[in-house]
């Protein structure tokens, strides 16, 4: 009997066919009740939001907020994570629906894997690898260790404790059996706890009417500050939430979680989980009555570990952080900048709480730009290791179908690599430059995601309202990337309001 397969896109194999996995049997559950899902279906979401809730939400929101108020600001925040939240809904589609991963699946569209594959990858790395994320970690763990903040003739110390905390992520991941699970566990008790002392510190210092001008700003739609750049406000579009364009980078993991198809393609293990393949090409399954049910099965459980899990925590994230901005502007007269946004509220909050409240919020500072540092360091090595190893048979020979064997080693390379590009600004400068590269992604990538969408099997294929969304995405963050760019290249704003 002819194995079946189905075609899809250009320059790329056509994909297996086989039928899609119970989420049972992928779980290892009798049944999927509320508590199952929480224990084993919930995972994806967590990385990214453990991604989310870091340069965004500690540095660039709670600037805005700090310098221009919640009026006309936090609308902006609201949209972009509707539209993130969507656009992540319609990424992870793929990759339950095919196993394959974004940047694999891209060498699916014209002109196919030799252009969309190295642009890919350049566009990610071009956006992440300045390393803002880990100089704003270290900053805080200079403040945590020194009981005060840097002075600018120790900046070399902050930029050396974050390269040791790239470090602590390299041992994460040696040190788990499957690389995805350690990155969730880990993201478990970092969000968790976190959101958690942010909500408590916030119910117990800010005042009602703080809160109530955040909620308001957030649905209140009207014009944006005066004096704000349309550059300033697309930072905070491209990172809150997530990644605006570039989000596709930390959806990997539902292949590796064993969504859908997923489960059929493999994962990438640690160093004790042993040798793990992972197929080069991806699998989509028949259009069989069972099938089209299993889909809306592994669909919905989708929309509620991104909804319910990633949107909630992302709004929360971004809530929590500028309220407490807000409060802490007003009772202590002072702005932050772009220098001292890491540790401003802790230093202004120990100013007037003690030294107690001072370093529970350089831990918070902490460990939230952790948990970015921990998603987005991995990322880069992952995201490589699945392209060289799909499009390349040399590269499968030599590592003898390990994955492992080139992602250890390559992760190495990329924190030396790291290490030297922390140095070349200031750590939200740095993160700015990343947030308006990923609105960059934003006039791409949808339409590379509307083409792979529409070809997948019939029950698993988009809606129209789905496309004019993703549409939506290119138009809203990709007129901030065209005020980034006129403003790089100019030194004025193009729209400033």
């Amino acid at each position: 009997m002819e194995t079946q397969t189905h075609p899809l896109g250009t320059s790329r194999p056509p994909l297996d066919v086989a039928d899609l996995p119970q989420p049972e049997d992928v779980f290892k559950v009798r049944k999927l009740g509320p508590v199952q899902v929480i224990q084993f279906v919930i995972g994806p979401s967590l990385i990214a939001l453990g991604i989310s809730i870091g340069s965004g939400e500690w540095l660039l929101g709670p600037q805005a907020v700090g310098k221009y108020g919640f009026v006309g600001v936090g609308w902006v925040i609201t949209v972009s994570a509707l539209l993130q939240t969507f656009y992540n809904v319609e990424i992870s589609r793929y990759v339950i629906a095919t196993g394959e991963v974004p940047v694999v699946g891209w060498g699916r569209v014209p002109p196919g894997w030799k252009f969309w594959v190295p642009f890919s990858l350049v566009v990610f790395y071009f956006a992440f690898i300045f390393g803002g994320w880990a100089a704003g970690a270290g900053q805080g763990l200079f403040a945590l260790v020194a009981g005060r903040v840097y002075r600018p003739d120790e900046i070399e110390y902050v930029r050396l404790l974050g390269i040791g905390l790239l470090v602590v992520v390299f041992l994460i991941t040696v040190m788990a059996k499957k690389v995805s699970r350690a990155l969730e566990l880990t993201n478990w008790v970092l969000v968790g706890a976190l959101l958690l002392i942010l909500l408590g510190v916030t119910v117990a210092i800010v005042p009602f009417a703080v809160w109530l001008d955040g909620i308001k700003g957030l649905v209140t739609f009207t014009a944006p500050p005066a004096g704000i750049t349309a550059t300033q406000l697309g930072a905070l579009a491209g990172f809150t939430a997530l990644a605006s364009g570039l989000n596709w980078y930390a959806m990997n993991h539902y292949r590796d979680k064993g969504y859908g198809m997923g489960h059929r393609v493999g994962y990438i293990s640690g160093m004790r989980g042993g040798k793990q393949e992972i197929k080069p090409v991806g699998v989509t399954f028949p259009d069989t009555p069972e099938n089209r049910s299993l889909w809306k099965r592994w669909y919905k459980l989708l929309l509620i570990d991104q909804w319910a899990v990633f949107f909630v925590g992302a709004m929360l994230g971004m809530l929590l952080p500028t309220v407490l901005m807000a409060h802490v502007v007003d009772v202590s007269g002072k702005q932050p900048t772009a220098a001292n946004v890491p540790t401003f509220s802790a230093e202004q909050l120990g100013a007037i709480y003690g030294q107690a409240m001072f370093y529970l919020m350089l831990i918070v500072g902490v460990l939230i730009l952790f948990s970015t540092q921990l998603g987005i360091f991995e990322a880069l090595v992952r995201n490589f290791t699945d392209a060289a190893h799909a499009v390349s048979p040399r590269i499968r020979k030599r590592i003898e179908d390990d994955p492992r064997k080139f992602y250890y080693p390559f992760m190495l390379l990329v924190l030396a690599v790291i290490a030297g590009a922390i140095h070349l600004a200031l750590p939200v400068e740095l993160v700015q430059i990343s947030a308006n590269m990923s609105n960059f992604g934003a006039l791409m990538f949808p339409f590379a995601l509307m083409y792979l969408n529409s070809r997948l099997p019939k029950p698993a294929r988009p809606h129209w309202w789905h496309y004019v969304i993703l549409a939506l995405n290119v138009v809203f963050f990709g007129f901030f990337f065209v005020n980034f760019v006129y403003e790089f290249f100019t030194g004025a704003a193009l729209v400033k309001f």
